[in-house]
């Protein structure tokens, strides 16, 4: 169906005789009564009442200058849909780059799009993005925080054709999943219409040219008007949820055999209510919390802080950028095991909002430190509540309020805080935010973990100004965190210390004569200090970097740090390199790599690592993806003898059915060989761990799913002769999305 073939008579009829159809003014949203099949073919008479604009102007190596290839986009609504269509033409259709792929995963393709603001207040908008054979990709831009968020999915409808000339996409997009101002008459929404022409460079074309010299990118949109009097209709989405999970499960691997956990099967719900366009209401009732997809496999060997996990579940995920700030007060995967859970989101001209409550099983916590992070699970249940309030002011400029709490047995822990943003001019911003804590934790947790007795309170400061143009680019930091500040909600592995930040940097575009799209140079310095006002560490570091032929990217950098642990300062002076490239389509790979001096935490000492991480992207075929993740690091002492060694391979086979359904091998494999005569403590000479996923997953929409699958993890120490198996589990869940 989507392949390289001769397009159907139709097409070729309607594409030709396109320039010729009257269409209407760009600036005017049209509506239409025609039916229109999202079938990637724009062969219905709908697409005449649609509003024509060119997607002419090259922004990205190029400067605003003249599209390298034709596409042209088409928007129309029914009062119910947004519809856009995309005739992207390509002088040598066998060189598209599509590929079969999971939602969100198709960025090194070919691709086109629409990135809307909805309030036309330059501050939030949404985007969709699609391939050549329709694969999905949907986000929210934050332009105030600067943050594109992929976790957001909506349900829409995409269909894409590659034929003989280029290829055509068409989407649909129910008004019922946007956000916007319930206002009378017209509205007034910001667009920008992009194409991803991935080839010798990855080239960006738009219907907006964009200026270099401003630090803002929704205030440079083309606007759009319609929508008169729209009424999207009752916006109730009920998403009932089946899952179930049979375990086995042994604490001591090698000796005792897997003991049968049974079997635990859940009914749950998730509703979502458009109150109004402009505000939106989540409810989970015995929700489904658990996560599908293996975590990205990290090394957790000489870490002095907690390793970070991106939040993936759903119902967090929806309006998770209001929640946004510089500090990371909010951090939704502290919530374990939650009962029931609740939020309300929504904006009314200049204010923002927005809550959400959770009963939770289970109470996750960390203990922040100045040298490194303790963490311990409390089987005890906790009620957590978040608030957040902004108000905009000037250009983008806003100033909020946040707040959270989360209490239980024994325990409680709030946060609130102000937080500005004002953007001086174009290029000039300032960005500042402070937090105040009160906390409470069970007395054996005091005992265990030495932390204060009965309540104390804590201090949280982030500023920052940010200069932003053309060829130039600067900033001051300055953070700072008491030693008795804690955000149990959020995610603050680090306490007592208070850092300030200086940067430069300086960037050349290239143009057509040069080898190079962009080359950029930056460095800073920086200190931080404890609440007494030693030097927690010192440093200054440089970076260059260039863009060039084959999408390649290539970065060299070097810094020298004073760090001081366990009451001993160390000098470190490391070396960095990182590259990648696409030598074709459907291939990428690269490296990242360090070497020079580290601190071994775990013996306070100076030693020598090397670390290397590589990764491979390759479409084998339009179906089958091979992706690869790697870590090696290499520690020594100064004298000579190895500390440790230590590998982790994350390796994923799938094969991609359709834009709905995947079949997916997951293998993550840790091995690290410590050598027990250098140790100060007594360690195992040797620990494997392996992790396996077998999931198939079939979404009809991010709503309506069904996955199966399997995992175990298994392992190897001095205790054991050969890996061992640990846990064994095999899960389905069922979701349906019901819009009444």
């Amino acid at each position: 169906m989507n392949c390289l073939c001769q397009p159907r008579v139709g097409l070729c009829l309607f594409v030709a005789l396109w320039p010729d159809i009257a269409l209407a003014n760009s600036s005017d949203l049209p509506s239409t009564n025609g039916e229109i099949h999202i079938d990637g073919l724009l062969d219905e008479q709908a697409w005449q009442d649609a509003a024509r604009i060119d997607i002419d102007t090259e922004t990205r190596p190029g400067e605003n200058i003249p599209a390298r290839v034709k596409t042209v986009a088409y928007l129309v609504e029914d009062g119910e849909n947004l519809y856009i269509a995309f005739d992207a033409a390509d002088p040598n259709p066998s060189a598209i780059r599509a590929y079969l792929r999971d939602r969100d995963s198709a960025w090194n393709d070919d691709f086109v799009g629409i990135v809307v603001d909805t309030y036309g207040d330059e501050r939030r908008a949404f985007e969709f993005f699609a391939n050549p054979l329709g694969v999905q990709m949907d986000l929210t831009n934050d332009d105030v925080n600067k943050n594109e968020d992929d976790s957001w999915d909506a349900i829409w409808d995409s269909a894409g054709q590659i034929h003989a000339k280029g290829f055509v996409v068409e989407m649909q997009i129910p008004l019922s999943q946007l956000r916007f101002p319930n206002i009378e008459g017209k509205q007034t929404w910001g667009i920008d219409l992009l194409r991803f022409y991935p080839r010798e460079h990855r080239y960006r074309f738009s219907n907006n040219p964009q200026d270099r010299n401003l630090n803002c990118y929704l205030c440079q949109f083309e606007k759009i008007q319609g929508l008169e009097g729209v009424e999207p209709g009752r916006d109730l989405e009920i998403v009932p949820t089946l899952t179930a999970l049979q375990s086995d499960i042994t604490d001591d691997p090698g000796v005792v055999p897997l003991q049968s956990g049974g079997t635990d099967i859940e009914v749950g719900a998730n509703v979502r209510w458009g109150i109004t366009p402009d505000m939106t209401a989540n409810l989970a009732i015995n929700p489904d919390f658990s996560q599908v997809e293996a975590d990205a496999a990290q090394l957790d060997i000489n870490n002095q802080f907690a390793l970070f996990f991106p939040e993936k579940r759903p119902f967090f995920l929806e309006g998770a950028d209001y929640f946004s700030t510089p500090i990371q007060a909010v951090f939704t995967r502290t919530v374990a095991d939650p009962s029931i859970g609740a939020k309300l989101t929504g904006k009314r001209g200049n204010n923002t909002f927005g809550v959400f409550a959770a009963e939770d099983d289970i109470t996750n916590l960390i203990f922040p430190g100045a040298f490194g992070s303790d963490s311990e699970t409390l089987q005890q249940e906790n009620s957590m509540f978040v608030g957040r309030y902004s108000r905009s002011f000037g250009d983008t400029s806003s100033i909020g309020g946040l707040v959270t709490g989360r209490s239980g047995d024994g325990y409680h822990n709030y946060v609130g805080g102000l937080d500005l943003r004002w953007k001086i001019t174009d290029q000039h911003s300032v960005h500042i935010q402070h937090l105040r804590s009160d906390t409470e934790y069970p007395s054996d947790i005091v005992s265990d973990f030495d932390q204060p007795l009965g309540s104390f309170d804590g201090d949280a400061t982030e500023a920052s100004y940010d200069y932003d143009s053309r060829n130039w680019f600067a900033f001051l930091k300055y953070r700072a965190r008491s030693a008795t500040f804690r955000a149990d909600v959020g995610f603050v592995p680090q306490v007592d210390f208070d850092h300030n930040i200086v940067g430069l940097g300086r960037i050349w575009h290239g143009d057509e004569d040069n080898w190079y799209s962009r080359i950029q140079v930056n460095g800073n310095w920086d200190i931080k200090h404890d609440d007494s006002g030693r030097v927690l560490e010192r440093e200054i570091e440089g970076y260059l970097s260039a863009q060039g032929p084959m999408q390649s990217f290539l970065e060299v950098g070097a810094l020298n740090r004073d760090i001081l642990f366990d009451d001993v300062m160390f000098e470190e002076t490391k070396i960095s390199l990182y590259g990648e490239f696409q030598p074709r389509g459907g291939l990428s790979a690269g490296v990242w790599t360090r070497w020079g001096d580290q601190v071994d935490f775990d013996n306070t000492r100076l030693g020598d690592e090397i670390r290397v991480e590589p990764f491979i992207n390759w479409n084998i075929n339009r179906n089958l993806l091979l992706r690869y993740d790697g870590v090696f690091v290499k520690l020594d002492t100064k004298e000579g003898p190895n500390i440790f060694d230590a590998i982790v391979h994350d390796v994923r086979l799938t094969w991609q059915f359709s834009v709905h359904s995947f079949l997916r091998l997951t293998t993550q494999f840790q091995d690290i060989e410590r050598n027990p005569a250098v140790y100060d403590d007594v360690v195992d000479a040797r620990e494997e761990n392996l992790g396996r996923q077998l999931l198939y997953s079939y979404k009809l929409n991010p709503q309506t799913v069904f996955f199966l699958g399997y995992s175990d993890a298994l392992i190897d120490d001095d205790s054991l002769s050969e890996l061992e198996t640990t846990d064994r589990t095999w899960f389905m869940k069922i979701g349906y999305a019901w819009t009444p």
